[in-house]
């Protein structure tokens, strides 16, 4: 549909009491969606799932994992691990390979919190972008539902003039129905007799 149709103008001039022109482009794109009844179903989970690539997949996955308690607990238990068999204590039970103060394991905790923070970072910036989506596809829904609304409300307004104008034609006829039966019967009106 194009952009300028007569009835998404209408519709603007109608319920929003702006022009087509004076209104922003998502208000325009729902205006053309109410007036062409087309129904937008987005779903932002399934939009990013479907164009994925396997580097962001990775980053979803390693956020998931490193941002967990099972994470957490397991590498507790094996930094624990690492300093008891590097330790004094177990001097003669295992080879040591990291003595007290434990450079290689600091070398290793460095290397590890150097590479997870960009690869979370990137999942988080993914993670804003699908809010970005849901946030726009919420206004839009949120929209077109005042919108509606506004028609609706247009319309039951509509029908209860309707309905009052018929009901002043019911009561005229009525007062003139009961005026000939009374001039017919010879009956002064009621109205008259009081006067």
């Amino acid at each position: 549909m194009p952009i300028n149709s007569p009835t998404a103008e209408s519709l603007a001039e109608d319920l929003l009491g702006r022009k087509f022109e004076e209104l922003g482009p998502e208000e325009q794109r729902v205006l053309e969606r109410v007036a062409s009844g087309e129904i937008e179903d987005c779903d932002a989970d399934e939009l990013a799932a479907v164009n994925m690539t396997f580097g962001q997949r990775l980053a979803d996955r390693v956020a998931a994992v490193g941002g967990s308690w099972g994470f957490i607990i397991v590498f507790a238990v094996v930094l624990l691990a690492w300093m008891l068999v590097n330790s004094r204590w177990a001097a003669g039970l295992v080879p040591e390979w990291d003595e007290y103060p434990y450079v290689f394991l600091n070398l290793m905790l460095s290397t590890l919190a150097a590479l997870q923070a960009p690869v979370i970072m990137m999942s988080q910036n993914r993670q804003s972008q699908k809010d970005r989506l849901t946030a726009h596809h919420d206004y839009e829904v949120n929209l077109r539902t005042q919108l509606e609304i506004l028609r609706l409300h247009r319309k039951i307004d509509k029908l209860f003039n309707k309905m009052g104008q018929l009901q002043g034609q019911v009561g005229d006829v009525a007062i003139n129905t009961e005026a000939v039966v009374n001039e017919v019967a010879g009956l002064p009106l009621q109205g008259a007799a009081t006067g």
